[in-house]
């Protein structure tokens, strides 16, 4: 199945289209959610009218990933869903021939850290936080989220956040790279919407060869990758996930 419903399209002028994600309370993954948003990035790539893409939220927070409470019951079937969803959801972002703006008012974490490392451009509040958090609740990283970070983060910077799954905030993410501009939180929005609006000036054609020439063997090893069929939990993670959510 696929839920685009949680996306709200907000067209803008100069060919500028928003996508404000708003999936009380904190924009949480799911295989629904994110195979709607594979569908909708895959067809404003295919518009010739689109010029820019702004990621943005009217949430507290941009996105803190799965749902631990749910997630901790999942079965080997909705394993492999999650997974395909994060595959397919992300690698649409990555791979998508747009320039594609996110507008960071909050924390990004987890699954919500790749609306982050997928955008051509970022901007962030001065109280958003970074984290990759996989390792605290027992599980590794599926193969399209993978390569996307080890692609988008120095390798010290990796380390940093994927084996000790602790977030940093936009000062230090900044100065990872992670975030481009910091401004005052009423203003992040306004400013990705103004340098949208720049981007989409650039020629399209040219923008959309380049990014490919950037990126296009990180696409290429996603795409080629077998999909997967183990379990991706083990026995370590419900209790992991339990103990994130402070049950014991």
């Amino acid at each position: 199945m696929s839920d685009s419903s949680w996306i709200k399209r907000i067209d803008h002028d100069g060919g500028v289209v928003e996508l404000s994600l708003n999936r009380g309370p904190v924009n949480a993954l799911t295989p629904d959610a994110l195979f709607g948003l594979r569908d909708c990035i895959n067809g404003l790539s295919e518009d010739a009218n689109v010029g820019a893409i702004v990621l943005s939220s009217p949430l507290k927070v941009l996105s803190a990933g799965l749902n631990l409470k749910e997630a901790r019951g999942f079965d080997d079937d909705q394993q492999d869903a999650i997974v395909c969803g994060l595959n397919e959801g992300f690698l649409a972002l990555y791979a998508c021939p747009k320039p594609v703006i996110c507008a960071i008012n909050g924390a990004a974490i987890a699954g919500g850290l790749f609306f982050v490392l997928t955008a051509d451009h970022r901007i962030a509040a001065p109280k958003a936080q970074f984290g990759l958090a996989e390792v605290r609740v027992g599980v590794d990283f599926p193969v399209g989220p993978l390569e996307i970070a080890k692609a988008t983060l120095s390798s010290n910077d990796a380390r940093r956040l994927m084996l000790r799954g602790q977030p940093v905030d936009a000062q230090t993410a900044q100065s990872m790279g992670l975030v481009d501009l910091i401004v005052d939180a009423e203003d992040v929005l306004p400013q990705a919407l103004k340098d949208a609006t720049e981007f989409a000036c650039i020629p399209a054609k040219a923008y959309a060869s380049i990014k490919n020439q950037l990126r296009g063997d990180v696409i290429a090893r996603i795409r080629a990758a077998p999909p997967s069929t183990a379990q991706w939990f083990t026995e370590e993670t419900t209790g992991a996930m339990s103990k994130m959510l402070g049950e014991h």
